[in-house]
């Protein structure tokens, strides 16, 4: 991976990085939309505003950053570190009033999201790099799969299929479970859960000849070539197994998929993705599905920022906690779209794990205060790292809701 030469870039007169005038072109009007309307009311929804009080990091300042490099007040040199304090958890959009529908002359989402990756993927386009992020690039590159293990532990080949040993799972098919890289390496037990449940529903799936990264964090930490591989590569294997349904356990997948993969292939409409919570809570709900072993424990729910925010989806996990036998649920504390963040989006835990652990120790915290409750369950693998290390330091026990509903199935898990 090659950095851009001086002389490939826009400067200014001292060599700094400036915008070109075809991002200019993009999001201009995007950042005029926030710093011209005055408020701020984005910043206390921001879960690394919250614990950094540092105005660099508000969405506010991603917008205003691209007014003042517009006017050669600042360069791309100056900013590139503040961009790197953002979860993509999409707070600060909902929160945006540019956002309300205000009758039918004025309709306008607040793009704060899209400018954090364009300007993180215009710096790495000008060679300024965040050292971690462009470590765990390369190496994604190198195996396929994302260094989830560590720098030197390989996740690569036939490991991703190492969580299914002794399941006897096909290849490909015409739907095969999408296990992301967090899971497959790191958290296995998530996707033997649910590929024990699709079986218990009746469901045949197999799994791809060979799974790479879905790209997510690629695009997320503005290494786009890489994602574009990791994209072309898996629509390639489920083109070559004949697979048309892909069933993906994790939100973060399911996103950057259904957002990112039909802008690489006009041809992406005869692939249908699911998520494998939705297909859960429709077994569920039909009777295909049966939980008989009661869970006696009082449990409350993390809402997954990408599942809740981005996607709207927080009516399917409490479908499913209730219908577990036994279980007491204390539903969350804030509900919906001002759920709080674990902190784990956007891969800010592999360059800022200080701030990660913060933010995820106040969600714990938080869940510590409501009544009984002794456990936190979660719908993404990435959310369950952080929120688990600082569980077993306050004594909160943080599981999978994949993996609590296996157990009430009657799997091991």
């Amino acid at each position: 991976m090659s950095d851009t030469t001086a002389s490939e870039r826009e400067t200014d007169g001292n060599g700094r990085s400036t915008l070109p005038a075809e991002f200019l072109e993009r999001w201009r009007d995007v950042a005029y939309n926030c710093f011209s309307s005055g408020h701020k009311f984005c910043r206390e929804v921001c879960p690394v505003m919250q614990v950094t009080r540092d105005e660099r990091h508000t969405p506010t300042a991603f917008q205003a950053n691209v007014v003042a490099m517009e006017k050669g007040h600042l360069t791309l040199e100056d900013v590139a570190d503040d961009y790197v304090h953002c979860t993509m958890c999409g707070a600060c959009e909902l929160r945006c009033p540019n956002t309300l529908f205000t009758g039918d002359f004025y309709r306008f989402r607040q793009r704060t999201i899209d400018v954090v990756k364009a300007m993180r993927a215009l710096a790495v386009q000008n060679g300024i790099h965040q050292r971690n992020w462009k470590r765990w690039a390369e190496l994604t590159d190198r195996w396929g799969n994302e260094p989830v293990l560590g720098w030197t532990r390989e996740t690569s080949g036939a490991r991703v299929r190492a969580w299914a040993a002794g399941l006897d799972l096909p290849t490909g098919g015409e739907t095969v479970l999408f296990a992301d890289c967090e899971a497959a390496f790191k958290r296995p037990s998530v996707p033997r859960s649910v590929a024990q449940l699709l079986r218990a529903c009746g469901i045949e799936f197999g799994l791809m000849e060979q799974q790479w990264c879905c790209g997510g964090p690629m695009w997320e930490t503005g290494y786009v070539d890489i994602a574009h591989r990791m994209a072309e590569h898996n629509m390639l294997d489920w083109r070559r197994t004949g697979t048309r349904r892909i069933i993906c356990p994790d939100p973060h997948d399911y996103i950057t998929i259904v957002e990112h993969y039909p802008e690489l292939d006009d041809g992406f409409d005869e692939f249908e993705i699911v998520l494998a919570l939705d297909v859960i809570a429709e077994a569920l709900r039909d009777g295909r599905l049966k939980l008989t072993v009661p869970i006696e424990r009082t449990v409350t729910y993390h809402d997954p920022c990408r599942l809740n925010k981005r996607l709207g989806v927080w009516q399917a996990p409490r479908e499913i906690l209730r219908a577990v036998p036994g279980l007491t649920f204390v539903d969350v504390d804030h509900v919906t779209q001002w759920s709080y963040c674990s902190g784990a989006g956007s891969n800010l835990w592999v360059e800022k794990p200080e701030i990660t652990a913060q933010i995820s120790s106040r969600r714990i915290a938080k869940a510590r205060e409501l009544p009984g409750v002794d456990g936190l369950v979660s719908a993404c693998p990435w959310s369950e790292r952080p929120l688990s290390e600082q569980g077993a330091a306050q004594g909160m026990e943080v599981f999978d809701i994949f993996e609590l509903v296996a157990e009430a199935a009657g799997f091991e898990v």
